[in-house]
């Protein structure tokens, strides 16, 4: 891997600036992706914008930046996206500071802030390299999360694509998952849960393959498939399915032959059960029958020593006398059998037969 610090004036940054209207910004004579398509959109607010514009006018120094070498020979920013945006759109009369647009200022205010310079490393080397290193120094600003990077190591046709299923406010992954899924596209995040649900969570090895390719369509054929079993087989929307890992249960039982209604019967029950403390984890409960999935409500201490005095000191099961730390609680009746959460019901097992009990 190789790094280099290079100091580029505003004037080289900001020539043949582009905006595309689509999400997409480029600079330095269309060589470097400000923003490429369909990422992050612009985030600074007025007052950043303006402290970056105070800065330069003032010579002081901006913090270091990042910048990505591409195999095509051009760039893509990993850090300090939203200066190098703020310093574009100035210079290209898009807002003012302290009144005055670039434009109104005279010869000597211009050649001032053009002459600046901007401190940035360039980074060149293998995809693994580059993206170790871009979680070293994602450390300032606003932080790039890691599918951002991922996307900046893994840059091209494949992943502009992606993008533009994925990654922009209102996006059509954002239309038909946002029910269903956790976080923010403009982050990355469904274009992340995407790739790690169909390539049970091989993200960078994933990206990786399919670089070279132009089209991300198989990626998003997927994804709406997933969306589709669903809402195809839990046919009620209820908020607990949001963030759920629906890709791997696809993945799972997509071929299994499900009974939707005997579904909902089952999941409207396990709502109402006062021992189910972990309602996202109905959903994949109800298809691979692992209580963990459920966090059953446990015994309370109070009740625990109860028992644990009643049964005079003794696993309920062999008779030997326990130190109560060396004892668990059960249920007396499962509760997959119908058996709750209450004293009546709890017996103190020691360790090894509550083993031998769960596994039958």
């Amino acid at each position: 891997m190789q790094i280099e610090l290079n100091e580029i004036p505003v004037s080289e940054i900001v020539k043949e600036y582009k905006d595309d209207g689509e999400g997409g910004v480029v600079g330095f004579g269309g060589k470097l992706d400000i923003r490429p398509k369909y990422q992050r959109e612009f985030i600074y607010n007025g007052k950043q914008r303006d402290a970056v514009v105070d800065t330069i006018t003032r010579n002081f120094p901006l913090n270091v930046m990042y910048w990505a070498v591409r195999d095509d020979g051009g760039y893509e920013i990993i850090d300090g996206q939203q200066r190098t945006v703020s310093i574009a759109q100035y210079v290209a009369g898009d807002f003012s500071f302290d009144g005055l647009y670039f434009h109104n200022l005279p010869i000597d205010k211009k050649k001032l802030i053009l002459d600046y310079e901007l401190m940035i490393y360039m980074c060149s080397g293998t995809d693994s390299d580059k993206l170790e290193w871009f979680k070293i120094i994602n450390i300032a600003g606003e932080e790039l999360s890691n599918q951002e990077l991922r996307n900046a190591v893994f840059a091209g046709s494949w992943v502009t694509d992606a993008k533009r299923y994925f990654s922009r406010s209102g996006c059509v992954a954002h239309q038909i998952g946002k029910d269903y899924l956790k976080g923010k596209s403009i982050r990355q995040d469904y274009l992340e849960t995407a790739i790690k649900w169909i390539s049970k969570n091989q993200i960078e090895d994933y990206m990786g393959k399919h670089q070279p390719e132009l089209s991300a369509e198989p990626l998003w054929d997927y994804f709406q498939s997933v969306i589709n079993w669903i809402q195809n087989t839990f046919e009620t929307y209820r908020d607990p399915m949001k963030g759920v890992d629906w890709g791997t249960l696809y993945n799972s039982y997509k071929d299994k032959k499900l009974d939707p209604g005997k579904i909902e019967e089952e999941t409207a029950k396990l709502i109402q059960d006062e021992d189910v403390t972990n309602h996202s984890g109905i959903y994949p409960y109800i298809l691979t029958r692992k209580e963990k999935h459920l966090n059953i409500r446990a015994f309370p201490e109070p009740v625990q020593r109860r028992v644990y005095e009643k049964q005079s000191r003794k696993c309920s099961i062999c008779k030997k006398e326990f130190e109560f730390s060396e004892l668990e609680a059960d249920h007396i009746i499962p509760w997959a059998r119908g058996g709750k959460t209450i004293e009546e019901n709890c017996q103190m097992l020691c360790i090894e037969d509550h083993q031998k009990k769960s596994a039958k």
